[in-house]
């Protein structure tokens, strides 16, 4: 048994010492996202956490009116209360904990709009705060309390999501299943569950850890079903895990846990590095386009060119993208979209948008990705394995493309980190701005109401109690 000793503060500024067991790592990360303290957490990282909240709030209030949604919200309104503690951001109902991070989990996963760590391809916001939201007003938490929650959930899902690696991606929504983990750390951090009961709700968060490419090839609602049942299932099991409930103790690591049936792979010494020292919640990427990230590298990268050269789309003949192979095992299956979510898996449909509009947003697909002229362009696109992209992903996602223009010349555009990535990352005003536009797009919000959100979100830290969001209309 190999141990280390890792110190932190309590809030009281007294240090205590946290033995990291690296033989048992799922037991290692329940002790960490126990123990995890406000006073832990480095300003930058919770100024960060506040960016990350605004960004997820715009996006889940972007799937107001989404078909897949509405059936979700359909179903929490026929199953669960009428009147709750919790509140759902696109109905602006009320309900349980558990319907609200449902529906809230489910819309903030339509625009693709929500933020993704490259070195986990998961999608951390659009699972934790669903369930931080929750769970915070129900309990009567302060804003110190949910900023640490959600830290622990981006930490703990980010380092699950590295663990199961790039084997697991090929096959599984890591969104879905680390998620489910991810939301069971943010739901057990409110309940202040100690970290023997946070290893319970690992485990029940554990097996019920699902999540398929499968959807993609008949542009099916299964990816918004994926985030609702993380963020529920998590909350369920911390929950559970609160009254008694056992869960597997070694569900990641073990001899039928998650890495022995999802993963070939797994590295376990992911799911311990740097904890309490590596922040990785700053490593998270905000999307610019409302596509798949796998499409965001290319579509920078073809930008370039085309502000370079000042071309328009009739001017491109044909545009090839050296992508990663998890572009194309994701995005290989989208071969004619037909729907405008899964449009936004289609290399070529994005890449259309950006040649038509210089820009592929919300707006751009809804009322355009099925355009003559953008299906055209998409004929014109390929994508191939290029060894330099695919050795770097997936801590580093490069857009490379290959123009051949109309006129016989061929030019080519780079991009080392896309536009959201902690390089190149949105400012506070470029991310109020994508909020706005995102609840302007659904017009689940009005521009008073943004206003307030916005305050909000700016002054989680000193929040008493974290009420509603918005209220109720009429």
């Amino acid at each position: 048994m190999t141990e280390e000793t890792i110190a932190n503060e309590t809030p009281n500024g007294q240090p205590t010492e946290k033995q990291v067991n690296d033989s048992h790592p799922s037991e290692t990360m329940a002790t960490f996202a126990a123990g995890l303290r406000h006073a832990d957490i480095p300003a930058p990282v919770l100024r960060r956490a506040e960016d990350l909240f605004l960004d997820w709030a715009g996006s889940a209030l972007a799937g107001k009116g989404a078909h897949a949604i509405e059936a979700i919200e359909a179903f929490a309104a026929a199953m669960g209360p009428t009147d709750g503690s919790a509140e759902i951001l696109v109905s602006r109902r009320t309900t349980s904990p558990l319907f609200a991070a449902m529906v809230n989990g489910a819309s903030s996963h339509v625009a693709e709009q929500d933020d993704v760590h490259n070195g986990s391809v998961f999608h951390p916001g659009t699972v934790v705060f669903p369930v931080a939201l929750a769970v915070a007003q129900s309990s009567g938490a302060n804003g110190r309390e949910f900023l640490a929650a959600a830290t622990a959930g981006y930490e703990a899902g980010i380092r699950i999501g590295e663990f199961l690696g790039r084997s697991h991606y090929r096959i599984f929504h890591t969104t879905g299943t680390a998620g489910t983990l991810a939301a069971a750390v943010t739901a057990g951090r409110l309940l202040r569950l100690d970290a023997d009961t946070m290893l319970h709700a690992l485990g029940s968060a554990g097996t019920q850890a699902a999540g398929l490419w499968e959807f993609l090839r008949d542009a099916a609602d299964s990816k918004q079903l994926h985030t609702a049942k993380a963020a529920a299932d998590g909350l369920t099991a911390a929950y559970l895990a609160h009254g008694g409930l056992t869960g597997a103790a070694r569900i990641l690591e073990g001899d039928q846990g998650m890495a022995a049936g999802m993963s070939t792979d797994s590295d376990p010494t992911r799911l311990t590095d740097g904890l309490g020292t590596r922040w990785a919640l700053t490593e998270t990427s905000f999307k610019f386009h409302a596509s798949c990230r796998h499409t965001h590298p290319a579509a920078d990268a073809l930008l370039e060119v085309i502000e370079a050269h000042n071309l328009a789309a009739d001017d491109i003949a044909r545009v090839i993208t050296h992508v990663h192979q998890g572009a194309i095992d994701v995005l290989g299956a989208v071969i004619e979209p037909r729907s405008v979510h899964q449009a936004k898996f289609s290399m070529g449909s994005t890449l259309g948008l950006i040649a038509k509009y210089r820009r592929a947003g919300v707006q751009e697909f809804e009322h355009d990705f099925n355009s003559a002229d953008v299906d055209a362009f998409r004929q014109r696109v390929t994508m191939e394995l290029d060894p330099e992209v695919d050795a770097a992903y997936p801590q580093r996602w490069i857009g490379k493309v290959s123009v051949e223009t109309t006129d016989g010349r061929t030019l080519t555009g780079r991009v080392d980190e896309p536009k959201g990535d902690p390089g190149n990352t949105l400012s506070r005003d470029e991310i109020e701005d994508k909020a706005r536009r995102l609840a302007d797009f659904s017009s689940a919000a009005t521009p008073a109401e943004m206003d307030a959100l916005i305050e909000t979100a700016w002054g989680l830290e000193g929040k008493e109690r974290i009420g509603r969001l918005l209220y109720a209309e009429g």
